[in-house]
């Protein structure tokens, strides 16, 4: 059971019950190219309880009204104060994962329990983050990993985070679902929870990918529909890189923040030279990691549901523009790095043309090492090294990862 201090109060519970809840429209959640920070911490409240009831499961399931309120407002409280894995993270992959399934009508082809376990599934999915990921779990020994083992070890911890909530008095917003409804729903949840493991998403995109591409997809088979669940919980999870190029950039350096942190942890903690996208030392690499990790992990997948669906095509055209704005960013530093190279070089004393060749010809050779394709509409199967699977939310780290400790971008949640 939550400690009374992780759990809401009921003022804030009586204050939200009164409160009047503004159109979808009113929010802006209706939109593919949502701000992510346009919303405070009240109205994304709100705004979730707007996505339960237009989506219609509020009445479907009978939730009460005041379980919903008192669950969301706990919710919130249990995610940290980190710079990226927080509350709005959580809030902008809900809303990422209502506009797909109302704008793009997935609501025709989801079920009520799908389209509810989803959703709670985004709110949920990063529950009690502390910003770091899965591989600094292992390496640290921390207790998260001597509890879960190093498989998943986050997403295990927020599910089970999920369900403690839901077992707290007040808070079992699927209390009227019959025993066998009950137990769907708690399958539902955790592999809508467990699907945001990077790892788990690369054993199953390559089928996914053949599957779309011959137009073998069926909705009639279930393991074509539990894949495609976990697709969109990706696609919702990494949802800030088809977002207007501004948004998009803050979310980027968002994240980039709290993998630096990490980056300084293992320098000061365990000894370590942290990765390039950890290490703050390297942070003019970030336009070139940034076209790595759009090409290698994001493209493939969106243009699989585009596939699919062809209304998701203002998530790839917002991909398209920000890859261009990267591209922009990377071709800059090159050239800054170039200027301030060719300037030393005057010095007699100084002969750093070579390494500067050297350095220089690295940025487009990570940019243009992507996915090694097997089917070249979606590259179904991808040589993104150990650094491009720590880029996501949190990597999903394997044996090899927790030993590597030392590996660079040379050498990818």
């Amino acid at each position: 059971m939550l400690s009374y201090h992780a759990t809401c109060s009921k003022v804030e519970v009586d204050r939200l019950k009164a409160a009047k809840i503004p159109l979808s429209s009113e929010l802006g959640i209706d939109e593919f190219h949502f701000n992510d920070f346009s919303l405070d911490n009240d109205a994304m409240i709100t705004a979730s309880l707007r996505m339960f009831l237009e989506l219609g499961v509020v009445q479907k399931f009978k939730i009460d009204y005041e379980v919903l309120c008192r669950w969301l407002l706990t919710v919130r409280k249990n995610y940290r104060t980190v710079a990226y894995h927080n509350w709005r993270h959580a809030f902008n992959v809900s809303q990422c994962m209502f506009v797909m399934i109302t704008t793009a009508t997935f609501q025709d082809v989801l079920s009520d329990s799908e389209i509810l376990a989803l959703m709670v599934g985004c709110l949920c999915h990063d529950l009690d983050h502390r910003g770091t990921n899965n591989a600094f779990q292992a390496k640290t020994g921390s207790a998260l990993a001597l509890l879960y083992g190093t498989s998943a070890t986050l997403e295990h911890h927020h599910f089970n985070h999920a369900v403690m909530i839901l077992q707290s008095e007040g808070h079992n917003i699927f209390a009227n679902l019959s025993s066998k409804e009950y137990s769907n729903m708690m399958q539902l949840l955790k592999q809508a929870i467990l699907s945001t493991d990077l790892t788990l998403h690369f054993e199953r995109r390559t089928k996914f990918f053949e599957h779309v591409l011959s137009g073998e997809f069926s909705w009639a088979v279930e393991g074509h529909r539990e894949v495609f669940r976990s697709m969109l919980m990706t696609a919702c999870d990494l949802g800030a890189v088809t977002r207007p190029w501004e948004v998009s950039k803050q979310v980027a350096e968002l994240v980039t923040s709290e993998f630096f942190e990490q980056g300084d942890r293992e320098r000061s903690e365990l000894k370590l030279t942290p990765a390039a996208i950890f290490d703050r030392n390297r942070k003019d690499e970030l336009p070139a990691l940034q076209l790595e990790w759009i090409d290698g992990i994001c493209k493939p997948l969106y243009q699989a549901l585009l596939k699919l669906n062809r209304k998701l095509k203002p998530m790839v055209d917002g991909i398209d523009g920000n890859r261009k704005k990267w591209q922009e960013l990377c071709l800059s530093y090159q050239q800054t790095r170039g200027a301030s190279v060719s300037s030393q070089s005057n010095d007699p004393g100084q002969n750093t043309k070579s390494s500067y060749d050297a350095e220089t010809s690295e940025l487009p050779k990570k940019a243009e090492k992507t996915a090694q394709v097997k089917n070249t509409e979606f590259g179904s199967k991808s040589d993104c090294r150990e650094v491009l699977r720590c880029r996501a939310n949190k990597e999903a780290c394997n044996d090899k990862a927790a030993s590597d400790e030392n590996k660079t971008l040379s050498g990818r949640k």
